[in-house]
């Protein structure tokens, strides 16, 4: 019998259940009314779960190898060993998928799944599946980029007043003075990536729910409630959004189990490696992490475990006639082995050991935060946010992506409303306008002028420019400013 109970949020639900959670069902399968694709030809034998063809049909996209030229910490990064959102992404999928096989496996006694799943193959593929495609809708120059499309439009709101938002209700203005990339990326799989129809990539139900990190619209957002800090659907979205929840049991406000696992290895990844990249570039070295490693998370077991491991090989490492240069990669690569070899493991045990408030919708906490590498995890956040991510070298580049988003942002806009008539985003334009136009991808054209597509006039202005922009690659969008302004665009 499904029990039902109150959230913190005011929402009441279904108690998750994984027969729902794990629902590898399609949305254009239950919009043909569970016919499936068409059997008039021969298909070959399929092997592989639909959680697995998940994750296949993801890495196979193009927004994927897009990623490859997409800011992690270091923008227009010339070192090829620093990580890209794309190497980033793989490690998320690894390590997330790492997760799930020992959940599967080794902690059969404290959590348990139906047969009918199939968790041994499912749990795994999804959470691979997820990690690989949680960044995918980042604009360039990470969250620079966020940073940089919601500054545009807050500045066009202060010069234009309302008159610039044209009678969009709260939730679809906060869609964009609010700028998400997890919102983006839920919207580029559901909406964007195929053209011949309104279904995206067809992910299934499962993927779709444990994608969204924020399950929340742009106007509800709360900073005290860990999955609505941020939003993961534009109002363009909303109804698919609403779907998703209700062939998986779940709500707004309410994560999928799975999504803290990926939470998690995306908070382990980016809080080491950017460390060992940062190193790569000369701009902190082992001591200087070492250093404050014991200063400030002395006393604690973890970090104390990893600070000896670390000094021991450093140690070792320096009677083999190595350069300094050498010294340190060899030993902060031991040290990313170590430190997150630790930090995946505390995270599987913290998910074990919260699981019946997880599975309730009543976990408010990232797992990190709840595991015991909690300290650990905090320190390097803290080094990387003091040593690197303010460092100047940073921020100049930094600072170039934001002129470069908004100086895109400004040519695009003067280029879409700069046509004869104002009811259809399609009408003629002068030449030079009609160039930019031309820019804009196809498919982004094709389904902001959809018969199908009802949101307002000035919203699919907007969202016809941050689709744009967000499918952009840090390269590409560098050039394609300075062709622009070179044709005379300003």
């Amino acid at each position: 019998m499904r029990t039902k109970r109150k959230q913190k949020t005011g929402d009441v639900l279904p108690a998750l259940q994984w027969e729902h959670l794990l629902n590898s069902e399609r949305r254009k399968d239950r919009a043909k009314g569970g016919k499936g694709p068409s059997t008039q030809h021969t298909k070959p034998v399929e092997h592989r779960m639909e959680l697995e063809r998940d994750h296949d049909r993801i890495l196979f996209s193009t927004p994927v190898r897009r990623m490859q030229d997409k800011t992690q910490v270091f923008p227009l990064e010339a070192h090829d060993s620093v990580r890209t959102r794309l190497t980033h992404s793989h490690e998320v999928a690894n390590m997330a998928r790492s997760i799930g096989t020992a959940i599967v496996y080794e902690h059969r006694d404290n959590v348990s799944f139906p047969e009918a799943v199939n968790a041994q193959r499912n749990l795994p593929a999804l959470l691979e599946a997820i990690g690989l495609a949680h960044d995918l809708g980042n604009p360039p120059f990470g969250h620079q980029g966020e940073a940089a499309i919601r500054s545009w439009m807050e500045a066009k709101e202060n010069e234009l007043g309302g008159e610039f938002f044209g009678g969009l209700n709260e939730a679809e203005k906060f869609d964009f003075l609010k700028f998400e990339g997890n919102a983006q990326a839920f919207r580029l799989l559901t909406r964007l990536q195929i053209v011949n129809d309104d279904f995206g990539l067809n992910m299934t139900y499962a993927f779709l729910a444990a994608l969204m990190k924020y399950p929340s619209s742009s106007d509800k957002t709360d900073d005290g409630v860990l999955a609505r800090k941020k939003f993961n659907f534009f109002q363009s979205e909303a109804d698919i959004a609403k779907e998703v929840w209700s062939v998986t049991g779940l709500s707004e406000g309410v994560r999928h189990p799975l999504t803290f696992i990926m939470e998690a290895c995306d908070d382990i990844a980016y809080s080491v490696v950017d460390i060992e990249d940062a190193a790569k570039k000369g701009l902190v070295n082992f001591d200087s992490l070492i250093g404050y490693l014991e200063h400030h998370g002395a006393g604690d077991a973890v970090v104390d475990a990893i600070v000896k491991k670390a000094t021991q090989r450093h140690e070792e490492f320096r009677h083999d006639s190595l350069s300094a240069a050498e010294l340190d990669d060899i030993t902060l690569q031991m040290w990313r082995v170590a430190s997150i070899g630790e930090m995946v493991v505390a995270a599987t045990d913290a998910f074990v050991a919260n699981y019946d408030p997880i599975m309730k919708g009543q976990f408010n906490r990232e797992l990190m935060a709840a595991s015991r590498s909690v300290q650990l995890w905090k320190c390097l956040k803290k080094f990387a946010k003091s040593h690197i991510y303010n460092h100047r070298q940073v921020l100049e580049v930094e600072l170039k992506g934001h002129q470069t988003i908004h100086g895109l942002m400004d040519i695009f806009w003067a280029a879409i409303q700069d046509r004869k008539d104002e009811a259809d985003i399609n009408a003629k334009r002068p030449p030079l306008s009609n160039y930019v136009y031309s820019r804009i991808s196809e498919n982004y054209r094709r389904v902001a002028v959809s018969e199908t597509n009802k949101m307002p006039l000035r919203y699919r202005e907007l969202q016809l420019m941050t689709d744009m922009v967000s499918g952009m690659t840090d390269s590409f969008a560098v050039s394609l400013l300075k062709d622009l302004r070179e044709r005379g665009a300003k």
